[in-house]
């Protein structure tokens, strides 16, 4: 961007609103991709070599088949009889078929099929060494894996890491909600992939078979040894029991201890009720006894007395008559007849009253007396009766003992008697826990390597990694390549820049480029240049400019050469080789060694005029730096130094001084402030941002006046190619307006 173009966008009217800057900080997706589309040349070469050899590495790469049955794993076996207990399975659980895929993945499984088939001798298992082993054979300080041992083992290691090579070849998949199971095998030798595959379930079921088979016949033997036993231990306990029977007189023992069972219950009610009456009648002899036999009419209030049927009779008739007796009193006196008589009938009845209640009295005592033996007898027959009950139950325990003992050993007995039936009917049924729905057959195309995927895999991921690559070292580079990084990166103005020679130029088409008719485009460069410092100095002198560079070989002689050519054009210029230490303009000019220049003209040996060779180009003159001094940097710091430019200016219109890079020496730091304007010469996507960022922090401690930086060896066909929406890179005018297209269709030809 030139310095007018500047000023018109930092003019009021071209600020950036808030709402608009956003919108300038959005990734550049293309900007992002330039990366790519520089190199893709590259990008594709690199994807192409590795998709080469990746088919070189393909197609030397053993074929390899994949062989595959089905299982169908039983969930309910067929059996003669139920015996599932003995083999302690239950195969309506999940784990049962979990179990059962893990045995055919056994090792044990794949071990009896490796030696079955003799897979050891098989030439799949008999391979050459591989480079890799080969190379690891030929280095002896690699240590073994296993130290020497005989030759026993050797094999038997051998066989062991076979096996289990083998056995990882092995592929065992159940099928979800299914009692299916896929077992497939993989093999450079699609015949023995497919007997694998099948071998491996006919060894599972026959190993299952002669499991069953090995449990019945353990469970036979152990159950025929237990039998023998419980037949001694029942004939045993029968025995004891006839004898106990015999011994004891017993015939039904159960019946004999019912009947003592019922006859005690009887004698207990008995005394029972002995008890009662006895009570009642000992109760009423105490009573008779407290108030007197004789007491008759204290007897007869008693209520065992009253409540007897004869005393009641009795007593009735004496009512009876004591109201006669009266009745009649009311009528007649006491002599009356009839009062005699009803009198005389009274004491009658009272004299029966009496005799009643001394019967009843003594009836009472004499069955006292009867109810207290027939108490002592029922109780002494209870005893008996108790004893002996006692003795019979003692011998009932025992019989019931014994029958429990005859009755356990029976159920024992039964029980294994059974089982050993049942066992022996269904040893001779060979049910397989599974059945084959299908079997492998040999497969007729390999399963891998599967090449067209592995090679277009291949490209793709060699592009993308390529991409990758370039696009990280594209970050990681922070080199100036662009005028954009120039504002970017280092907040300088890009004056402009050097295009890059094509391959082949030779070194003085190189230095001179810009007086070559053929190359348009590096004349109007370096007018660029010219035009973007001119307006930077516009108002002010400009006479004297300082070209450096950070470090060596960045082209500031080069530079310096264009930009002398450029304002030659205009008015008269002199370049000055002020890099003492490492000269090359005169030798650039054709030169001599021996030419006198500016170190002559410092140290006072030679005068200026000597020292300055006119015309080498149409007004360009050119002081050489001469004789190579021992102290350079005191020259450069001298008086003598400012007054040559002071002079020297009276006679050139500009001075372009050559000056060594900034960081290999402070030369340039010195003329700086000697200088009108400083110009930094940057390699283009050479040298890395911090350290032209210091280059400028050492000249703006000097105090110089950097008016930019110029890129050189500027590659001005990757810039129109990929950054053409960003700038104009082509040769501008009628003369070529012809010329172009057909130079773009020759570059597209050879490209």
């Amino acid at each position: 961007m030139s310095f007018q173009e500047r000023r018109q966008s930092a003019s009021p009217g071209n600020i950036h609103s808030p709402a608009v800057m956003p919108m300038d900080q959005l990734i550049d997706v293309k900007k992002l991709l330039l990366p790519i589309l520089r190199f893709k040349w590259r990008i594709l070469s690199f994807a192409i070599l590795v998709t080469a050899l990746t088919v070189f590495v393909v197609l030397s790469m053993t074929p390899i088949f994949n062989a595959s049955s089905t299982l169908l794993i039983e969930s309910e076996q067929a059996k003669a009889i139920k015996i599932d207990e003995v083999y302690g399975i239950n195969s309506g659980q999940q784990e049962y078929y979990l179990t059962q895929f893990e045995i055919i993945k056994s090792r044990s499984i794949a071990e009896r099929v490796f030696n079955e088939l003799d897979l050891i001798n098989h030439p799949a298992f008999n391979q050459p060494p591989s480079w890799f082993a080969e190379l690891k054979s030929q280095l002896n300080f690699i240590p073994e894996e296993v130290a020497s041992v005989n030759s026993q083992i050797s094999q038997d290691i051998a066989k062991h890491k076979l096996i289990d090579s083998f056995a990882k070849n092995i592929n065992v998949s159940p099928v979800r909600k299914t009692q299916l199971v896929n077992i497939s095998y993989e093999s450079s030798d699609s015949q023995l992939a497919a007997q694998v595959a099948n071998a491996v379930g006919d060894t599972y079921i026959i190993s299952q078979l002669e499991a069953k088979l090995g449990m019945t016949q353990k469970v036979n033997t152990w159950l025929g040894g237990r039998l023998e036993d419980l037949r001694l231990k029942l004939d045993q306990s029968e025995f004891k029991l006839e004898q106990f029977k015999v011994e004891n007189g017993l015939i039904d023992v159960e019946g004999v201890t019912a009947l003592d069972a019922k006859e005690l219950e009887r004698l207990s009610d008995e005394i029972t009720v002995a008890r009662s009456r006895k009570a009642q009648a000992d109760s009423f002899m105490a009573v008779v006894k407290r108030y007197g036999a004789t007491d008759i009419s204290r007897l007869e209030s008693l209520p065992e007395v009253t409540s007897h049927l004869s005393i009641q009779n009795v007593k009735r008739e004496v009512v009876l008559v004591e109201r006669k007796v009266s009745e009649l009193e009311q009528v007649y006196g006491p002599k009356h007849p009839k009062m005699i008589a009803a009198q005389a009938e009274l004491n009658t009845v009272q004299q029966n009253l009496r005799k009643q209640i001394s019967r009843l009295v003594q009836g009472i005592e004499d069955e006292a007396q009867t109810a207290a033996q027939t108490l002592q007898a029922l109780e002494s027959q209870f005893s008996n009766a108790k004893g002996a009950f006692q003795n019979l139950s003692t011998k009932d325990t025992d019989y019931q003992r014994l029958l429990r003992e005859v009755d356990t050993n029976r159920q024992l007995f039964d029980t294994f008697l059974a089982r050993q039936k049942e066992t022996a009917v269904t040893g001779d049924f060979d049910s397989p826990v599974a059945r084959f729905t299908d079997r492998a057959v040999v497969p007729l195309l390999p399963e891998k390597p599967k090449k067209k995927v592995i090679v277009i895999l291949a490209f793709i991921a060699s592009l993308g990694f390529a991409m990758v690559l370039v696009l990280v070292l594209d970050a990681l580079n922070d080199t100036i390549k662009t005028s954009d990084d120039v504002e970017k990166l280092l907040s300088q103005r890009a004056l402009g820049y050097v295009p890059k020679a094509k391959k082949g130029t030779s070194y003085e088409d190189i230095n001179f480029a810009f007086y070559d008719s053929k190359l348009p485009l590096h004349a109007e460069a370096v007018r660029t240049i010219r035009t973007s410092m001119s307006l930077m100095a516009m108002g002010t002198t400009l006479s004297t400019i300082e070209v450096t560079s950070s470090n060596p070989n960045e082209g500031k002689t080069t530079t310096s050469m264009n930009i002398a050519f450029a304002y030659a054009t205009m008015e008269k210029v002199l370049i000055i080789d002020a890099d003492l230490r490492k000269s090359s303009l005169g030798m650039r000019f054709g030169l001599p060694t021996y030419q006198p220049g500016l170190a002559n003209v410092l140290s006072g040996t030679d005068s200026v005029h000597n020292s300055i060779v006119k015309d080498v180009k149409p007004n360009v003159d050119v002081m050489p730096a001469g004789a190579v001094p021992l102290n350079p940097q005191e020259l450069l710091a001298s008086a003598q130094f400012a007054e040559l430019l002071t002079e020297l200016k009276t006679q050139y219109s500009k001075i372009i001084i050559d000056t060594p890079p900034v960081h290999a020496v402070s030369d340039a730091l010195i003329i700086t402030s000697l200088c009108d304007a400083t110009v930094l010469v940057v390699k283009a996507g050479h040298t890395r941002s911090e350290a032209i960022k210091l280059t400028l922090a050492k000249l703006n401690q000097a105090r110089a006046k950097v008016f930019g930086v110029v890129l050189n060896q500027f590659n001005t066909k990757d810039a129109a190619r990929y950054q053409g929406d960003y700038g104009y890179y082509q040769a501008y005018g009628a003369e070529y307006a012809i010329k172009q297209p057909a130079d773009n269709r020759k570059e597209n030809t050879e490209a």
